[in-house]
C-alpha cells in the first residue's frame, strides 16, 4: 500500500512538472518564446518611461510653484531669470523672450515686435511640450498592441497543443485542458502589459495638459511684460494688497453741523 501511495505521488509530481509557463513556452517553440520576450521588454520599457516622465513632470511642477512665488517680485526679467534653475522650462521661456527682444532690433524687414516675440515664445513652448510628450507614443502603442500580441502567442500555443494531442491519438479532457490552459497564459501576459501602459499614458497625458496650460499662461505674462516695457506684470503673491476695511458710518450728535438739537 505504501508503494502504491508513493508511486501515485511520483506520478502526480511528474504530471504537475509538465505544466507551467516554461513547459508552455517550450511547447510553443520559437514563436512563443519570441512573443514572451517581446511582451516582457514592452513591460520593462513602459515602466521606465512612466517613472522617468513622472520625475520630469514633477520637477517642472515644482519649478512652476517657485516661479509663482518669487519670480514676479523681481525688478526685471533678467533678475527674475537669475533666480530660476539654469536648465528649467520656465528659464528657457524667459531666455527665449529676452533673446527675441534683442533680435528684433536687428531685423531689416519691418516686423511688429509683438508678433516676433510671440512667435519666439510659441516655439519655446512647443519645444518644451514636445519633450514632455516624448515616449508617450510608445505607451499608447503598447496599450493597443500588447493584447493582440499575447493572443497571437495563445493561438500558436493552442495550435501546437492540438497537433501534439492529435498525433498522440488521445482526446480526453485531461489531455486537452492542460496544454490549452497553458497557451492562455500568453493572453493574460498581454493584458498584464497593456493595462498598466494605458493607465500610465492617460495619467501622464493629463499632467502634461496641466503643465502646458501653466507654461502658456507664464509665456503670455512674459510677452505682456516685454511688450509694455515692464509696466504690465502679474501681481506677486506677497505683494497683493488687502482691501481696506470699510469706514464706520458717522453718527449725528447735537452740537455738530447738520445735527438736530434735542428739545428739552
Amino acid at each position: 500500500m505504501l508503494t502504491t501511495i508513493l508511486a501515485g505521488g511520483d506520478a502526480a509530481a511528474n504530471g504537475a512538472a509538465e505544466y507551467g509557463l516554461l513547459p508552455a513556452l517550450n511547447q510553443g517553440g520559437v514563436i512563443s518564446w519570441s512573443v514572451f520576450i517581446l511582451l516582457v521588454v514592452f513591460l520593462l520599457v513602459s515602466l521606465y518611461i512612466f517613472f522617468t516622465k513622472l520625475f520630469e513632470q514633477q520637477k517642472i511642477i515644482n519649478q512652476g510653484r517657485r516661479v509663482r512665488r518669487t519670480f514676479w517680485a523681481s525688478n526685471s526679467l533678467r533678475e527674475g531669470a537669475a533666480k530660476l534653475e539654469k536648465n528649467s522650462a520656465y528659464r528657457q521661456i524667459v531666455d527665449d523672450g529676452l533673446a527675441a527682444q534683442d533680435q528684433h532690433g536687428q531685423l531689416t524687414d519691418p516686423v511688429e515686435a509683438h508678433d516676433w516675440m510671440h512667435g519666439s515664445l510659441a516655439r519655446s513652448e512647443a519645444s518644451i511640450n514636445s519633450q514632455l510628450n516624448s515616449g508617450l507614443a510608445f505607451l499608447a502603442t503598447v496599450g493597443a498592441t500588447a493584447p493582440f500580441i499575447g493572443l497571437f502567442g495563445t493561438v500558436v500555443g493552442i495550435y501546437r497543443a492540438l497537433l501534439a494531442i492529435g498525433a498522440a491519438g488521445q482526446a480526453s479532457i485531461d489531455k486537452v485542458a492542460g496544454p490549452v490552459g497553458e497557451a492562455l497564459i500568453m493572453t493574460a501576459l498581454g493584458l498584464v502589459v497593456a493595462v498598466p501602459a494605458v493607465l500610465a499614458y492617460n495619467f501622464l497625458q493629463r499632467r502634461n495638459k496641466s503643465i502646458s496650460e501653466h507654461l502658456s499662461a507664464f509665456s503670455n505674462d512674459v510677452l505682456g511684460f516685454l511688450a509694455s516695457e515692464g509696466k504690465v506684470r502679474p501681481a506677486a503673491p506677497n505683494t497683493v494688497k488687502k482691501p481696506a476695511p470699510a469706514a464706520k458710518p458717522a453718527t449725528a450728535t447735537s452740537g455738530q453741523t447738520g445735527g438736530v438739537p434735542k428739545r428739552s
